[in-house]
């Protein structure tokens, strides 16, 4: 790793900030999962909603990438159904994948949500935070996190997370006032949920937005932005970061930039080097390697996490992947990316030319 006069957190801060920074911050979405052999002997042992609601194990697996990789921000274990379990669906994660009991189809059920105390219904969340802060220390950021309204309120509808969510979008179309009033309760709750982890230590928080692709512009304008928005400028601390990874992204990149986001977590499918072209220095941009690179070679690796510094001149960049690292990454090459995207040192200005 290029040694900086910067600690690991004034280095994630600054570039979310867009100022200038020596090397870029490095971490990586699903970083404390399944292809980390220490995860996998935790895992052998528990649960997978048991390592999520016992802080001490959900502090453990979170702090694994940053021991065994040297990533440069660390990301709680947690899952982003959390919250919908919260508003009154039950929630099991078997192997086949988690399911939400009792979906919401209709207004009734829009309206039986109930509205929780993050502090004490989901407290496990931030009782797993404190524990990671200070072990950590106070010179690594902690990234809390939850689902942008559109994506939890597909699968709050769909009851699962894998297959299509075309009953979430017959109920965008035929029930668009639901949808809006379902969208805006999301926003409210996430929000408080969102900031009771900010109180707990976590200085960037993350919205994941799956879905964000299966929307047209005038659908995501329309709905998903306006929650958003509102779920953004409902934190209470404006100093923390706001990063917002949108799956689909490259559609909707205008759109992402009004959200209230100071960072966009673009997928691999859009162009970092247009992204910068087209949003300039207005927010920062994190990502977007392929996952799949990472199950190449090692020098494909290293090539990878260099060009997409190259792509934006490395101001206002967080190396990132476009999407959750895959199960059968090997380790050493999440180590490679890792290694190779934090030794790409900037120059004074904190950006290098780019190879548009």
């Amino acid at each position: 790793m290029t040694e900086t006069a910067l600690n690991r957190k004034e280095l994630f801060l600054r570039a979310c900030r867009f100022e200038p920074v020596e090397r870029v911050p490095v971490w990586i979405m699903r970083q404390a999962g399944r292809y980390l052999p220490e995860y996998q002997a935790v895992r052998a042992k528990h649960s997978f909603l048991e390592i999520c609601k016992t802080p001490e194990l959900a502090a453990r697996v979170s702090l694994e990438p940053f021991r065994v990789l040297g990533v440069d921000a660390i990301i709680v274990f947690s899952d982003i159904l959390i919250v919908a379990e919260a508003m009154g669906l039950p929630l099991d994660v078997p192997d086949s994948g988690p399911v939400l009991s009792n979906p919401v189809r209709d207004a009734p059920a829009v309206r039986r949500l109930r509205d929780f105390d993050p502090d004490r219904d989901t407290k496990f969340v931030g009782d797993a935070i404190e524990t990671i802060c200070r072990e950590a220390g106070p010179e690594v950021p902690v990234i809390g996190f939850a689902a942008a309204p559109w994506t939890l309120a597909c699968y709050m509808i769909e009851g699962r997370t894998r297959g299509d969510i075309s009953q979430a979008k017959q109920m965008l179309a035929e029930q668009p006032e639901v949808m809006r009033e379902l969208l805006e309760r999301i926003a409210r709750v996430t929000a408080a949920y969102l900031n009771s982890q900010i109180a707990a230590g976590a200085s960037v928080v993350q919205l994941f937005d799956t879905w964000a692709g299966e929307l047209s512009e005038s659908e995501y304008d329309g709905f998903e932005l306006p929650a958003t928005q509102r779920l953004l400028a409902a934190l209470d601390h404006k100093e923390v970061p706001k990063i917002l990874f949108a799956k689909g992204s490259r559609r909707h990149l205008e759109s992402l930039a009004k959200s209230g986001a100071d960072v966009l977590s673009l997928d691999g499918d859009t162009d970092l080097s247009k992204a910068r072209r087209v949003l300039g220095n207005r927010v920062g941009l994190q990502g977007n390697v392929a996952p799949a690179i990472l199950l190449g070679t090692e020098a494909g690796v290293r090539q990878a996490a260099r060009e997409a510094v190259e792509k934006t001149g490395g101001a206002g960049h967080i190396l990132n992947l476009g999407h959750g690292i895959l199960p059968h990454t090997p380790v050493s090459n999440a180590k490679a990316f890792v290694e190779a995207g934090q030794a790409v040192a900037l120059p004074a200005g904190g950006s290098i030319a780019r190879a548009d």
